[in-house]
């Protein structure tokens, strides 16, 4: 029986099994939510500023002794976006650069980064506006949401893991994804001086962290596993077709794939020779993906 439109989505973001379309999904339910209550509000339906009493709750005010009693915003704020642009563009590039993050890591490794991204940017955001006497100031009423912090941390996972990597831009051309990531780095800390200057810094805490982490992880130390192991070895498994003796196989077996795997996380995509990079293509349009 052919599922409608809404189900569809539904099984994608919570039936899946897929990390990327959960967090866009939640993202995008919070936003709908926090805009529901807005429009009540706006329609005189009650006179409580609904949406405001419910961001109260979401967001991550900026001085810490606010935040010792609302120590689950640290969380919550990652995944709250009030402005529709605001949204659209955080999840256009998570879903972009999440992606191919996928396409090379892990499941576990990919909400790893999401989460600690987020946690190091609300961290770096509390620690300069309640040490540094210029946002020390501004502290009392400021306040963050938005996703960015963890998008930025996926986006330099990916651009540290695969810094030659090429994505196609509108308007740029062919751009890899090292160029990109230094773009967003320099747009950041100009921004500081800016009007959003709580939310850059939060950008930059959570870039640290994606630089930070893909260099622990060619080192051999895989913060992610606090969340514990996977169940499978790997993300990619390889279907093959039955050949006769006289046949060679269409795909590498599954020992060479963990091989080229392996050489990634040690020393990046661009460290594989030219047969490695074709057998991983092959077995990655062959194979199926593990969410």
């Amino acid at each position: 029986m052919k599922r409608s439109l809404m189900s569809d989505l539904w099984h994608k973001a919570f039936r899946s099994g897929n990390a990327l379309y959960l967090f866009i999904a939640i993202n995008i339910l919070v936003f709908i939510g926090i805009n529901l209550l807005s429009l009540i509000s706006v329609l005189g339906i009650t006179a409580m500023p609904l949406s405001g009493y419910a961001l109260s709750w979401l967001h991550l005010p900026a001085p810490v002794m606010e935040w010792v009693y609302k120590p689950w915003t640290a969380v919550t704020y990652m995944f709250t976006q009030e402005g529709l642009f605001h949204l659209l563009f955080n999840m256009l590039w998570l879903f972009w650069l999440g992606m191919i993050f996928l396409d090379f890591l892990k499941k576990r490794q990919f909400v790893f980064v999401y989460l600690a991204g987020g946690l190091v940017g609300a961290a770096l955001f509390l620690l300069v506006y309640n040490l540094v006497p210029v946002f020390r100031a501004a502290a009392p009423g400021t306040a963050m949401i938005g996703s960015s912090a963890s998008v930025s941390a996926i986006v330099f996972s990916a651009a540290t893991l695969l810094p030659d990597y090429t994505i196609r831009m509108l308007f740029f051309g062919n751009v890899r994804l090292k160029y990109l990531a230094l773009a967003f780095l320099v747009i950041d800390v100009l921004a500081i001086a800016g009007l959003n200057a709580g939310g850059s810094i939060a950008h930059i805490g959570g870039a640290l962290f994606g630089f930070i982490y893909i260099k622990q992880l060619q080192s051999g130390h895989d913060w992610s596993r606090i969340l514990g192991r996977s169940s499978k070895k790997r993300r990619l498994r390889v279907i093959r077709n039955e050949v006769t003796p006289q046949e060679e196989p269409l795909v590498p077996n599954q020992e060479v794939i963990d091989r080229i795997l392996d050489k990634i996380s040690q020393s990046g995509y661009d460290s594989l020779t030219k047969a490695e990079k074709e057998t991983l293509f092959k077995a990655s349009k062959q194979g199926q993906n593990e969410y």
